[in-house]
């Protein structure tokens, strides 16, 4: 009954009562970077991941990935299988997926991607084979992104998610992309400097495919590299120079479209 109460109500006066009435609740997520607060919990037998927000900023972002669930359908990135309001806010319904976010900021606590036992530390030991297909995973997802007419804002290596034992990735938390192109009419978009374009960075430029292009030539580099120092390229030269172009800082100099990446990527490959 709870399970079917989860994934049916359109609203609830509070999802933490319920779930802590109705639901185990084997995992809390409190101090999440986003603001929200996440459960996983187990329902009628069933585990699933669900995400609150209680704020006009959180709820604002649940909305947008609302929208993005609408119109970007693929089996690796992780569903919203239902969303309800509360007396406060919004509540988003995943299913529970084994698995590690190979970054995961929180509120509190930054940086350790390079510590030995980090989930992305581990993954960059992992042989080059599995990790390119990894990140094929990531490319294709993000064909369906540009098929949707969407641009990629705040893409970093916290919207991937790796199960080591399966040797499969998934993407989350794709939360801020949204249709383009556009005007970018703030100082900045939110997203990790470490993955961001130029352009993100100027009032009045233009957000479009090209600044996908970038954000996912900095996953190739990053993701294939032996530390965070991009010392340790663990790709070929070929593969290399394809994440060069992609991440020119002039968008006219990048590949124009996510699928001529794609192709000069598996070309390289």
């Amino acid at each position: 009954m709870a399970k079917s109460q989860l994934l049916t109500t359109q609203h609830l006066s509070s999802v933490e009562a319920f779930i802590s009435s109705a639901c185990t609740v084997f995992r809390t997520f409190p101090d999440q970077d986003s603001g929200c607060v996440s459960y996983g919990v187990q329902a009628d037998g069933e585990r699933l991941f669900v995400k609150a927000a209680h704020t006009a900023r959180t709820v604002a972002s649940l909305q947008r990935a609302l929208a993005v669930h609408e119109v970007v359908k693929h089996p690796r990135l992780i569903p919203i299988v239902h969303g309800f309001t509360t007396d406060d806010g919004l509540c988003l319904v995943y299913p529970w997926v084994d698995g590690e976010v190979l970054y995961h900021p929180t509120r509190s606590q930054r940086g350790g991607r390079a510590r030995p036992d980090a989930p992305l530390a581990r993954f960059r030991r992992l042989p080059v084979g599995e990790i390119l297909a990894a990140v094929a995973v990531i490319l294709d997802v993000h064909l369906a992104v540009s098929d949707a007419g969407l641009v990629a804002v705040d893409f970093y290596d916290g919207c991937t998610f790796y199960d080591f034992e399966a040797g499969s990735m998934r993407l989350c938390d794709l939360d801020e992309y949204r249709p383009g192109p556009f005007i970018l009419e703030a100082d900045r978009l939110p997203g990790s400097i470490r993955y961001m374009a130029p352009e993100a960075f100027r009032r009045g430029a233009v957000i479009d495919e090209r600044t996908t292009v970038f954000s996912l030539g900095r996953a190739l580099r990053l993701l294939l590299d032996g530390g965070d120092e991009e010392g340790h390229w663990r790709g070929t030269e070929g593969q290399l120079a394809v994440v060069r172009k992609a991440t020119a800082s002039e968008p006219s100099d990048r590949y124009q479209t996510v699928r001529d990446l794609v192709q000069a990527w598996e070309a390289a490959g």
